[in-house]
């Protein structure tokens, strides 16, 4: 259990809702995994790792806390899954529309339903960057269609998807594949512009999301599913960082950490990615070392007619 109401154990100061440029939401939900339970413990286990790091980040000089982080309370939502959608849905979209670098951790992978439609209802054009062993493209699974292994369907049907680190999938998710913009990983580690060429297809606002077994299990063993051949960590920082430095990336989120008692490496592993991503984020508005701690829906949005936000209040 995590020791102090902040994010990381930063001062209050940073922790505000009202300055905080940054929102994460934890989302301890494990209601449809199929092999490996755990991801519901998964937020408890990253907030302890968070809190046990350090905060300044050699490769970017900065200490991107400093930005702000607000850990928002707990989506618990455990009905049923289509209720716990709904109420990811409902609390991203509104800290996207209270003008906040919205991100999420899981969880299972089917609380991104709610925060990808969060994110497409709230940013024109949006590609979702979909890093992952699984292709997560079924319509339905176990009865319902709000499984993990249909995380990115609506994303299919709804949003530019580009899919990365794939080596896991059902025949039946090829109809609903789009393979020019499939990233294979078989494929990439032959391909030494497989980088670019997924930087190219994206548009300018994008939404990560981000699961853990995309990893190499050498490396992230606590995951639902793990699967050989993954992603590397250095590899995976240079890419996503080029990600961060081409586009717009309007928000993320990070599930599938089942952590194991016997290891925290994998907990560990987890924090620092994420420290690592709001780091990409921010750290022009780092090193410019700014005290302006509002955070306008355009610097979100690139532009103001990037985004979709109306007038009237849900």
């Amino acid at each position: 259990m995590t020791t102090t109401n902040n994010y990381a154990g930063i001062p209050d100061k940073f922790a505000q809702l009202e300055t905080a440029k940054v929102v994460l939401i934890p989302v301890p939900y494990d209601g449809t995994s199929t092999w490996g339970k755990g991801a519901d413990k998964g937020p408890d286990a990253f907030l302890n790792a968070s809190e046990n790091m350090e905060l300044y980040d050699i490769e970017t000089g900065t200490e991107v806390y400093e930005q702000g982080v607000y850990l928002a309370d707990a989506v618990t939502e455990n009905s049923s899954p289509e209720a716990m959608v709904n109420s990811v849905h409902a609390a991203t979209k509104d800290y996207i529309k209270r003008n906040k670098f919205v991100t999420l951790f899981g969880g299972e992978h089917s609380i991104s339903i709610g925060s990808i439609r969060a994110f497409n209802e709230c940013f024109d054009n949006l590609t979702v960057l979909h890093i992952d062993a699984h292709a997560d493209l079924r319509e339905s699974y176990d009865g319902t269609k709000f499984n993990h292994a249909c995380a990115v369907h609506e994303a299919s049907q709804t949003t530019n998807l580009i899919q990365v680190g794939i080596r896991s999938m059902d025949a039946i998710e090829k109809s609903f594949m789009d393979e020019e913009k499939t990233f294979f990983a078989h494929d990439m580690v032959n391909d030494e512009y497989w980088m670019d060429k997924v930087v190219d297809l994206m548009t300018e606002n994008v939404f990560i999301t981000l699961d853990l077994d995309a990893f190499d299990p050498s490396i992230m063993p606590s995951t639902g599913t793990p699967e050989p051949g993954g992603l590397l960590w250095y590899e995976t920082l240079d890419f996503l960082k080029q990600v961060f430095k081409e586009k717009n990336v309007v928000g993320f989120d990070i599930v599938e950490l089942c952590p194991n008692k016997n290891d925290k490496s994998s907990d560990f592993l987890a924090a620092k990615l994420y420290y690592k991503m709001l780091s990409y984020k921010f750290m022009d508005a780092a090193v410019e070392d700014s005290y302006d701690n509002t955070y306008d829906v355009d610097q979100i949005a690139g532009a103001s007619n990037n985004s979709k936000f109306e007038d009237d209040e849900e």
